[in-house]
C-alpha cells in the first residue's frame, strides 16, 4: 500500500541528479543556472544566537542594544531557480479507483505526488526555491517559492494530504484553464513551472486550456508538462469484450456499453486530443512528457532528468 506519509527511500535515488534550468531564470546566487542579473541578494529569515569565535559581520547590533545579547541574522538565499510545482487533484486524478493503490500499481495522484517529492528533493540539495500549486475546479493551494526547511515541510504535508484516497461520491471537476491562468498571473519572476495533470478538461474548453498553457510562457517561464495517464485504460481503452458500466467521476454521468462497440472511435478521439496537446506544447516551447503511471514514476522521471542533464 502507498502510505499516507511520503517514503523518503523512494525518492533518495534522485539525490545524484541535478535539475538544470534550460533557459535564463531570475536569480542571485552563483549556481547551476544561467541568470540575467548580477550581484547577490538575500532575504532576512530569522535570528540565532551568536557562537563564540565566528564572524561578527551579521550580528544584529540594534537587537544587542535592546537585549544585551548577541544574535546573528540568518538569511534565506534567493536562488538562481524558482520552481513552481503544479498538481491537478481533480477526481479523475484518483483513477484507478477500484484497485489497491501500491507502488507497483499507483493511481495518477500518487504517481504525481512522488514525482513532485523527488523533484523537491533535488532542488533542495541545490538550494533552489520551490512552491506548490494544487488545482481542480479552482486553485486550491498556491504557495510562493521558498527554500527554507519550514517551507519544504509545509509542502510535504500538503503532498501527503493528496495521498489520502477520496470517495467516489466526491466530484471534483477539472478546470485547468482557469487555474493555470491564475498561476501565470501569480508568478512574477521568471521561473520553472512543472505541471502534473491528465489535462482532461471539458471538451468545449480545450482551446481555453491551450491559451492558459501559452499564458504560462508569456512571462518567459520555462514550462514542463507531465501528461499523467493510465495509458492502457485511458488511451488504449484495453477493456475485456463484455458489457461495462462507465461512470464519469467528475460529473456522475453513466454509460452502459460493450467497449468493442466504441473502441475505435474512442481511441481516434483521444489520439486527436493528445496530438493537438503535443503540437501546442511544441509550438509554445513547452516540454511534453508522456507519463504512463503503469511504468512507475521512477521509469518516467529518471530518464527525462538524465536526458535533460545531457542537453543542458
Amino acid at each position: 500500500m502507498v502510505e499516507k506519509n511520503i517514503d523518503q527511500s523512494r525518492i533518495s535515488p534522485f539525490g545524484s541528479l541535478e535539475f538544470i534550468a534550460r533557459q535564463v531564470v531570475e536569480g542571485f546566487i552563483t549556481g547551476l543556472h544561467k541568470s540575467p542579473l548580477h550581484g547577490f541578494s538575500v532575504e532576512f529569515a530569522e535570528h540565532r544566537l551568536y557562537n563564540s569565535g565566528e564572524s561578527v559581520k551579521h550580528v544584529d547590533w540594534k537587537l544587542y542594544g535592546r537585549t544585551d545579547k548577541l544574535f546573528v541574522k540568518r538569511f534565506e538565499e534567493e536562488t538562481n531557480l524558482r520552481c513552481q510545482l503544479v498538481i491537478d487533484d481533480s477526481s479523475s486524478m484518483y483513477y484507478p479507483f477500484n484497485q489497491e493503490v501500491s507502488f507497483e500499481k499507483p493511481n495518477k495522484i500518487s504517481f504525481s505526488v512522488y514525482a513532485v517529492a523527488a523533484i523537491m528533493y533535488m532542488l533542495r540539495k541545490q538550494r533552489d526555491a520551490v512552491g506548490l500549486s494544487v488545482f481542480a475546479e479552482q486553485l486550491e493551494t498556491h504557495t510562493p517559492c521558498k527554500s527554507t526547511l519550514t517551507h519544504h515541510k509545509l509542502i510535504y504535508n500538503k503532498l501527503e494530504e493528496l495521498l489520502t484516497p477520496i470517495s467516489t461520491e466526491i466530484r471534483k471537476k477539472t478546470s485547468a484553464a482557469e487555474a493555470l491562468h491564475l498561476i501565470a498571473e501569480g508568478i512574477h519572476k521568471r521561473s520553472l513551472i512543472i505541471i502534473f495533470s491528465d489535462m482532461f478538461e471539458n471538451k468545449g474548453k480545450a482551446e481555453d486550456m491551450f491559451q492558459a498553457l501559452q499564458h504560462l510562457k508569456y512571462n518567459k517561464h520555462e514550462v514542463i508538462l507531465f501528461h499523467v495517464t493510465d495509458k492502457n485504460k485511458e488511451l488504449n481503452f484495453e477493456f475485456d469484450n463484455r458489457p461495462y458500466k462507465f461512470i464519469d467521476v467528475e460529473n456522475s454521468r453513466e454509460l452502459k456499453i460493450n467497449p468493442s462497440e466504441v473502441r475505435t472511435n474512442y481511441i481516434d478521439a483521444v489520439k486527436t486530443f493528445e496530438n493537438e496537446l503535443k503540437t501546442r506544447c511544441a509550438h509554445y516551447k513547452i516540454d511534453f512528457i508522456e507519463a504512463d503511471i503503469n511504468l512507475g514514476f521512477h521509469q518516467v522521471l529518471y530518464p527525462y532528468l538524465k536526458k535533460r542533464e545531457k542537453l543542458y
